[in-house]
């Protein structure tokens, strides 16, 4: 890949693992960053030599740009188009990392940007936030969709696509509609189903919070993403409002059936749907790419005696293999697997697994 200047409008945890993967397998890049403060991050970012310049407003700084990358929200997104239309060169492309595209893509073709403007998803995150969170792994096996125009030009096209796989991600090509349907369906919706899950057992706990005390792995593990940040889900449903409208509807009518089944004891049609559901689901990729980072975890059966974690911490620290967390699994309703210990890649995670296992470790495998 021939050298380019990069800029990048916010270098938080996209923007800065994105920079931070091309530089750490040696692409040729320079890295100008718009800041709207000093940051301190940011200051690391430059002595680490990730950041090549910091800038405080959108000037001509940007004009050298071979591609700029815009990473804010999306209505934020919008909003600084123009800005960065004026600035960037006839022969930039201009691309962003937000989870809806169809709005972005538009304001872009209204603004004469459709030839230089592609759509641009990393279906990767954290509950972290910042430069601070950034990681040279973040996008490692995980989904980098793109959503060009008619207009854009193959070479462009092929020039994104090649700087996106260099950051070790999967690149694939959609149109901007099918691309917000599908991430209404495995993402926005199911967010959405979570929080209202919550706020269903929320209203109707009492006072000493029965409910939340018994709350146990299940209901954590279907409603984790529930927590996620309210300002971007707030924009994320205003600006993919017909997909999302579509599959609430649909999931309307399908809890309806449920609920009618129940209600004449078809207790059958309850076997028929979670024997469908669990098929479907079981045949999910284990590789775990999607909308959320790869996680390289491990779970292990311990006794219950003094130590027993602190034998596994040591194992693995003296063999050289990083512990990114740890934890007890407290989810009684798996019986298996009551640690879980992650590690920072796929080959920490293999060596972790041989080892474990040569010391007579139990690993459980789960879905």
């Amino acid at each position: 890949m021939k050298h380019l200047n990069l800029g990048f409008i916010g270098f938080g945890l996209i923007g800065g693992s994105i920079a931070k993967s091309l530089k750490k397998r040696g692409a040729d890049i320079r890295v100008l960053v718009y800041s709207r403060r000093k940051n301190p991050d940011l200051f690391v970012g430059v002595e680490d030599r990730i950041i090549d310049e910091i800038v405080y407003e959108i000037d001509d700084s940007f004009t050298d740009c071979d591609m700029i990358f815009l990473c804010a929200p999306v209505n934020k997104i919008i909003d600084l188009l123009p800005s960065v239309a004026k600035k960037a060169s006839p022969n930039c492309i201009i691309t962003d990392v937000g989870s809806v595209k169809g709005a972005v893509c538009k304001a872009a073709a209204e603004l004469g940007l459709a030839s230089r403007f592609i759509g641009g998803h990393p279906m990767a995150g954290s509950e972290k936030t910042g430069y601070a969170s950034a990681t040279d792994n973040l996008l490692e096996n995980a989904f980098y969709l793109l959503t060009p125009s008619k207009e854009n030009s193959p070479e462009d096209i092929s020039l994104l696509k090649e700087l996106v796989e260099a950051t070790g991600a999967t690149c694939v090509i959609l149109d901007p509609e099918r691309h917000d349907r599908i991430t209404a369906a495995i993402s926005h919706v199911p967010h959405l189903v979570a929080a209202a899950l919550v706020n269903l057992v929320r209203k109707h706990d009492d006072e000493e919070q029965t409910m939340k005390t018994f709350a146990a792995g299940g209901f954590r593990d279907i409603t984790r993403i529930a927590s996620s940040s309210p300002q971007m889900w707030e924009e994320i449903c205003m600006t993919n409002r017909d997909a999302i409208e579509d599959y609430l509807e649909e999931m309307e009518s399908i809890l309806r059936e449920y609920r009618q089944v129940i209600h004449d004891n078809q207790g059958e049609q309850i076997f028929d749907a979670f024997e469908q559901a669990g098929e479907y689901r079981n045949s999910l990729p284990i590789r775990k790419k999607g909308l959320f980072p790869s996680v390289h975890e491990l779970f292990i059966n311990l006794d219950d005696r003094p130590g027993a974690i602190a034998d596994v911490a040591s194992l693995l620290s003296d063999a050289g293999i990083s512990i990114c967390n740890i934890g007890i699994i407290h989810n009684r309703e798996f019986a298996d697997g009551v640690l879980r210990v992650e590690m920072y890649n796929a080959e920490d995670k293999l060596s972790a697994a041989l080892l474990l296992r040569t010391n007579h470790y139990e690993l459980p495998e789960r879905a």
